[in-house]
């Protein structure tokens, strides 16, 4: 009963210290500004022209375009790639490939015993030639009239089913030759000669690294920004100077209920082969854009208890004094943040030497730059 009663003050103490730890950033900030403006009142009751002014360089505020991405990350996979098996069971007599080499579509890959069915095919062949005769013979007869219809047509059926099996046999021959579906480089070869092979049963792995694809599953909250045919950009975290614009090939019908998210697909050529399939990727995909922004270096934004805050400079003429804006700002990307309200077209902000001004404080301007 007393834990129950003690949860709130906890959390009341906790805000308190929250806000003394305000107060206290608060107050070194004004007796930093005090010191500075009665260091300046000192000089000018003593008749000094010399007035101390903090070195700064400024930037000139300018509309200009504000993009913000959010980044999923995926993997990287093949379009073309296959784990072949062969289509009927049989121990391997050959294998004419090993792993690197490069192969063509319909390239032979291996071969499987064939024995028994070569043996089954001379049998056949000598049995259709008998069968074939006698029908031609029980043709020619029926031609005449001479002998009964149940004597054709059973000779006619006995050789037609001949070749059916006949055909059938050929059919097993041929797929005793394990051939490459696709063209590509042959990735891994997991049996060897002697050993049995089964359909199912990967023999061997070709992968064509020329067109690959990245699947990213990405959050539902963005399903409203992302359509087929969009620009997105892609990166990979092992090539950190690697980014492409491409455009989204496929986006999932189906929400994953385990992580509110759909699938999203993009493919890219890689006639280079320096992507290779599994690596981590990043789907960096625009959900803001603004061609009208005012944008400024988040390092510059500083904070207290009434809210965010920059120092722009203010023309006193011939000087420069520091003064304190509150703003409020947007969205951030990359070290960039969009400022909402607070500041106007032409304001001088402070970019170099922010850290050393405060309120009121006389600057030394070095140079003013033009925001890009």
């Amino acid at each position: 009963h007393r834990d129950l009663h003690s949860f709130p003050t906890r959390r009341s103490s906790d805000l308190l210290r929250k806000q003394l730890d305000g107060y206290h950033k608060q107050s070194k900030e004004i007796d930093i500004r005090i010191k500075e403006l009665e260091k300046q009142l000192a000089d000018m009751e003593n008749g000094s022209d010399k007035i101390n002014r903090v070195p700064v360089v400024l930037e000139e505020i300018a509309p200009g375009l504000f993009e913000h991405y959010v980044e999923a990350g995926g993997s990287v996979e093949a379009v073309r790639e296959a784990f072949i098996s062969p289509e009927i069971s049989g121990q391997i007599t050959a294998i004419y490939v090993k792993e690197g080499d490069k192969v063509q579509k319909g390239q032979l890959l291996a071969q499987l015993n064939t024995q028994v069915t070569r043996k089954s095919i001379e049998e056949v062949q000598t049995s259709l030639k008998l069968a074939t005769d006698l029908f031609q013979r029980q043709q020619r007869l029926w031609d005449q009239k001479i002998g009964s219809e149940i004597q054709y047509l059973e000779a006619k059926n006995n050789k037609e089913s001949l070749e059916n099996r006949l055909a059938t046999l050929n059919a097993q021959l041929d797929m005793a030759r394990v051939v490459s579906p696709v063209s590509g480089v042959v990735e891994q070869v997991a049996q060897k000669n002697g050993e049995l092979a089964m359909p199912g049963m990967s023999m061997i792995h070709v992968i064509n690294l020329d067109e690959l694809f990245v699947k990213a599953d990405v959050s539902e909250a963005l399903l409203p920004y992302i359509r087929k045919g969009d620009e997105i950009v892609l990166k990979f975290p092992s090539y950190p100077d690697f980014s492409r614009k491409l455009r989204v090939d496929r986006i999932g019908s189906n929400i994953n209920p385990g992580n509110r998210t759909f699938e999203v697909q993009v493919k890219f050529d890689n006639t280079d082969g320096a992507i290779k399939p599994n690596m981590m990727a990043s789907l960096l995909i625009n959900d803001y854009r603004n061609e009208q922004a005012l944008i400024i270096p988040s390092r510059l934004i500083k904070e207290d208890l009434k809210g965010k805050y920059i120092y722009i400079a203010r023309s006193n003429s011939p000087d420069f004094i520091a003064q304190k804006v509150y703003i409020q700002a947007g969205r951030s990307f990359l070290g960039r943040t969009e400022v909402t309200s607070g500041l106007s077209v032409g304001d001088k902000i402070i970019q170099d030497g922010f850290n050393r001004v405060s309120d009121g404080v006389y600057l030394s301007v070095d140079s003013v730059k033009t925001a890009k």
